[in-house]
């Protein structure tokens, strides 16, 4: 049957594209979906769902995720497993960048797997899809499209399958996209299968405190450019870029004798707020409207921002405008040659010496030469297990992730933190 599928889909690439025979067209995709029984993806305003996600008042309210099973020892948890997992991500999603970070600064490389999904076809018609692999097929799973993951793993499925998805190869089956707490059950559940001397980006006894970071981050900063760019009203859109700016301010009070968020080290917070402002500043921005500011003109953020793009896991998933990079050509097919500031001048910039740091936040630390937090000596995997906190963010109910002023026990500004994180000599 495999054999049957792959001869109709060259024969039907010749017949579309005789010239290109690797061009995946809207046909291509049209033909995989019929042979695949794949639905198309919910419709959409600019690549947004219409359902659910806008609300009378033109407000964006982001969906739930939709697998949240965690990790974890009860009996229906996910099970941490070396050669079983692949995470499934995009470059142009600040999203999915954060596993991926998370993944190579633990040292599990060789314990799960990564995958670089794009949009299919010319109109992305079916959603996320490999047409950067050979037959358009993803090599470990053999499927064409990545709902087609969630459909195995749930067959009413007709929702949106998005980036980051965390799957079980062996199933083929897609198992978590909680990008909510996907990094904590890499930092914690995974803990057995990371060198002995990987960092810790999720201490213990700190847990509490980077979570509630984490949950004010979310509809604050990460979600901040959404709140702006998918606005269906001007009350909606200044609602959002308040909460951006008012956040951003505290940020920049907080980093201007913080080296990074909890101090001397990079933790879990870092990584969420990293991903979703070197993307905004290099990208999102020219798409959500007026701004109070650039993300440049944040002394602080931007300094911070600009060393943590220097360490080799940051800068490695980091996606920028180049054109002449293959990301790019299938992140922005639509984004034609001079046709917007990204492509006329963004991606001219030499990004390297716009974001080189002349290492000057050393000095806010109180250990300049390390940037990781150890493990304490003598912890073992046991210790450092737990379970993990839920978000409200998941919440099903409507009205609980409507609510924006998510409550948090100290000022974004100040470091709870400060003078507690200290390496063991």
């Amino acid at each position: 049957m495999a054999e049957v599928i792959a001869c109709g889909i060259q024969a039907h690439k010749k017949k579309v594209n005789n010239e290109k025979k690797d061009s995946y067209t809207d046909e291509v995709a049209d033909y995989l979906a019929k042979i695949t029984n794949t639905r198309p993806k919910p419709k959409s305003i600019g690549g947004v769902s219409i359902f659910d996600e806008i609300d009378e008042k033109g407000f964006w309210v982001r969906q739930p995720n939709y697998l949240i099973t965690p990790f974890g020892d009860k009996k229906d948890d996910l099970k941490a497993e070396k050669d079983r997992y692949i995470i499934y991500w995009t470059p142009g999603c600040n999203w999915s960048n954060r596993p991926v970070i998370a993944r190579d600064i633990l040292g599990l490389q060789d314990v799960i797997k990564e995958r670089k999904v794009y949009g299919t076809g010319e109109t992305n018609e079916y959603g996320w899809g490999f047409p950067n692999q050979e037959d358009f097929k993803d090599p470990d799973t053999g499927v064409y499209f990545l709902s087609t993951l969630y459909q195995n793993t749930d067959p009413n499925f007709t929702g949106r399958a998005t980036t980051p998805t965390l799957a079980d190869y062996k199933e083929k089956k897609a198992v978590n996209n909680d990008y909510q707490r996907l990094t904590n059950y890499l930092e914690v559940q995974f803990r057995a299968f990371q060198p002995v001397d990987a960092p810790d980006l999720y201490p213990k006894k700190y847990r509490k405190e980077i979570d509630e970071l984490n949950d004010w981050l979310f509809p604050n900063i990460n979600d901040g450019h959404y709140r702006q760019a998918f606005a269906q009203s001007p009350e909606a859109f200044n609602d959002g870029q308040k909460a951006f700016h008012d956040a951003l301010e505290k940020l920049d009070k907080r980093l201007e004798t913080n080296r990074f968020l909890f101090g001397d080290y990079v933790l879990d917070s870092d990584i969420r707020t990293y991903v979703s402002l070197i993307k905004w500043e290099t990208d999102f921005y020219v798409n959500a409207g007026p701004q109070k500011k650039r993300i440049t003109e944040y002394k602080n953020v931007w300094g911070y921002i600009k060393e943590l793009y220097n360490i080799p896991e940051f800068k490695r998933y980091t996606n920028i405008p180049k054109p002449d990079k293959e990301d790019n050509d299938l992140i922005n097919k639509t984004r034609k040659h001079g046709s917007n500031y990204l492509s006329r001048i963004a991606a001219k910039i030499d990004w390297d010496k716009e974001l080189a740091t002349d290492g000057s936040r050393k000095k806010l630390s109180s250990d300049p030469e390390n940037i990781y937090f150890r493990h304490p000596k003598g912890e073992s995997v046991e210790d450092y297990q737990s379970e993990i906190s839920k978000t409200i963010w998941n919440d099903k109910r409507y009205e609980v992730r409507a609510n924006k002023n998510f409550p948090i026990s100290t000022d974004p500004s100040i470091n709870p933190l400060k003078g507690l994180l200290k390496n063991e000599d």
